[in-house]
């Protein structure tokens, strides 16, 4: 376990690791859960994912919760834990690097608004990823807002997959962040499902996993 350091309400908070030593992982996942969930929770899914080859970090949310309201709302109604959060994923990309991680050799997933604060990290500071895993998310802010993202994810394969009816996360934002990702050179993989519910499938994870597959290849 260790914190995070930067100033924020989610700096200071617990950081869970679990799998391979940084000195030995051949890469590694950030993991982000969602609303009321915690760090212990998500990390049960980096197993399921990814194999004994790679190091599985999470970091716990102040209060359970990265920021106060619906990821639709305005960026400022949800400071400033949104850029608490997004300085938490960078703390955390930054230790790998300097661990001797690349960023081409980490994967970036989340549920719900976990999987918004991945977007939303992944599309304000592109480059290579060894991917992107968004399940039941999108990019922050509301329907219709111009986006202003700069930089190229240079090929970062993404998988996003919702239900055709989910009751936090519109199809259309859905749709939107497939096409911001697209816009922005990345490989994207979108599956809708229909009637799933707001949760994560087997089918979500097999395709996450090809994609963590495909570094150790």
């Amino acid at each position: 376990m260790s914190t995070s350091t930067a100033k924020g309400p989610h700096q200071g908070q617990p950081v869970l690791r679990i799998g391979a030593s940084l000195d030995d992982a051949k890469g590694a996942f950030i993991l982000v859960h969602g609303r009321g969930a915690s760090a212990e929770s998500i990390l049960e899914l980096g197993p399921l994912i990814g194999g004994e080859e790679f190091a599985f970090l999470a970091p716990q949310a102040a209060g359970h919760t990265w920021y106060p309201n619906s990821f639709l709302a305005t960026l400022e109604q949800n400071e400033p834990g949104l850029s608490s959060g997004l300085l938490t994923i960078d703390g955390l990309i930054k230790q790998l690097e300097e661990s001797g991680i690349p960023s081409d050799r980490i994967l970036l997933g989340g549920f719900s608004q976990g999987a918004c604060l991945v977007s939303e990290y992944a599309a304000r500071h592109p480059k290579k990823y060894g991917g992107l895993l968004v399940f039941s998310g999108g990019v922050v802010g509301p329907l219709g807002m111009e986006r202003t993202y700069e930089g190229s994810l240079e090929n970062t394969p993404v998988f996003i997959g919702c239900s055709d009816k989910d009751f936090h996360i519109p199809l259309e934002r859905v749709n939107e962040t497939a096409d911001v990702f697209e816009s922005m050179g990345a490989k994207v993989n979108k599956k809708i499902y229909p009637d799933m519910g707001h949760t994560i499938i087997k089918d979500e994870i097999n395709h996450a996993r090809e994609i963590a597959l495909q570094l150790l290849q």
